[in-house]
């Protein structure tokens, strides 16, 4: 019973992770504009993410407008985009195979199969939390850059937004429930073998009588 509720606690940390990553994917803040400059007053904030670029006015109001061409995007917009797409549905793939390998479904009998399956759904899960971690390395190491290269302007300086923390978040998610499902598939497979006994048949004695060494 303790590996099958660690083994729903994997799959849950796993679906929340799942999850986290979609809404970093949507959300347009994985890079914010950086308020560096003497004047404290800022008419506006430019939000920059993987479909779409916000401008949010001093007044509240936020315009939003979808990249017209995906090639002329930079590389690592493009990256990010596949990845987190490719990530999402392996989510759900991953979501699926756990299921069906669950100890608490009855959709395979318990054995080697079930427990080979359910480290299946733990390892695509492990999986999309390290494709996930590219595109995130990746727009924190060119924004950390462009911050600190004196030969960029200070108005096109941008900081880390909301949806790569998210995402950092979301792949610790991941990563910490694929590993507890594939743990708990050690656990299932010892309370699933059971011991076979065989007992040698019964032979009757010369005066009818069966010999007590027979029993086991």
């Amino acid at each position: 019973m303790t590996s099958a509720a660690l083994e729903i606690l994997g799959l849950g940390l796993g679906i929340l992770g799942w999850v986290g990553v979609i809404l970093a994917c949507g959300l347009p803040m994985w890079q914010v504009s950086a308020f560096i400059d003497v004047n404290i007053v800022v008419a506006q904030t430019i939000w920059e993410g993987l479909w779409m670029n916000c401008v949010v006015q001093s007044t509240g109001q936020m315009q939003c407008k979808v990249y017209d061409s995906i090639l002329a995007l930079p590389a690592e917009v493009q990256a990010g985009r596949a990845l987190t797409v490719i990530v999402a549905l392996l989510g759900l793939v991953a979501l699926m195979v756990t299921v069906v390998g669950a100890q608490c479904t009855n959709c395979i009998r318990p054995g080697k199969v079930k427990s080979r399956i359910v480290i299946a759904g733990g390892a695509i899960y492990i999986l999309c939390g390290v494709l996930v971690l590219v595109p995130l390395c990746w727009f924190a190491n060119i924004v950390i850059s462009d911050f600190y290269d004196p030969t960029v302007p200070p108005s096109k300086k941008r900081e880390m937004g909301a949806a790569l923390y998210i995402g950092w978040a979301a792949t610790a998610l991941l990563l910490f429930g694929g590993c507890l499902i594939c743990c708990c598939s050690c656990t299932q497979r010892d309370e699933t073998s059971f011991p076979v006994k065989y007992s040698a048949p019964r032979r009757p004695t010369s005066n009818g009588e069966y010999d007590k060494k027979n029993y086991v």
